[in-house]
């Protein structure tokens, strides 16, 4: 044997001769397997962090209003977008799980054209808030894939100065006079 050699690399052999041994200490089979799961373990967490990058990158929209969509220029094109407005009265045509609409901010107007797989939410109606999601097209049309409509007024704070006199005031008056009523009057 060698003197000074290692035995991972290849040394001279100073005994025969021959120059180089020819021969490598092979890995232990512990070492492989270590070299395996490790590379099996990179592979797995490079593949989760693409799949987790890309659909970031998909579902990823930006909200804008009508006046920003209209000054986007080109970029406004790529991306998707997230656009609320009130919808125009006696806009709305619908067909199926189709629906065209304009929306309606500050005096500006969008064309929407949705065609989502879900109906549209009964709260969708004329000169109610809607928030539409999709991607604008280069024919001036906003292509939504979600619509989400902003629930009834009546869930509203009052507003000051309205009648107390409702029939629903009335109604809640009457229950709270019979039930703190003392009893066998």
């Amino acid at each position: 044997m060698a003197l000074g050699c290692q035995r991972v690399y290849p040394c001279k052999d100073t005994e025969g001769g021959h120059g180089l041994r020819g021969e490598f200490i092979a890995m232990s089979e512990q070492s492989r397997r270590y070299i395996r799961f490790g590379a099996v373990i990179t592979l797995i967490v490079v593949a989760l962090g693409y799949l987790a990058f890309t659909g970031v990158q998909d579902s990823k929209s930006y909200y804008v209003t009508i006046k920003e969509l209209n000054g986007m220029g080109p970029s406004a094109y790529s991306k998707r977008l997230r656009v609320a407005g009130n919808v125009a009265p006696g806009s709305i045509k619908r067909q199926g799980t189709h629906a065209e609409f304009l929306l309606v901010e500050e005096n500006r107007t969008l064309p929407v054209v949705y065609s989502g797989s879900e109906a549209l939410p009964d709260t969708f109606k004329d000169d109610a808030q809607a928030l539409a999601e999709g991607k604008f097209g280069r024919d001036g049309v906003f292509h939504a894939t979600n619509i989400q409509a902003k629930c009834a007024s009546k869930y509203a704070p009052k507003q000051p100065g309205s009648a107390p006199g409702t029939a629903e005031n009335q109604q809640k008056a009457a229950l709270d006079g019979a039930q703190s009523a003392p009893p066998g009057r």
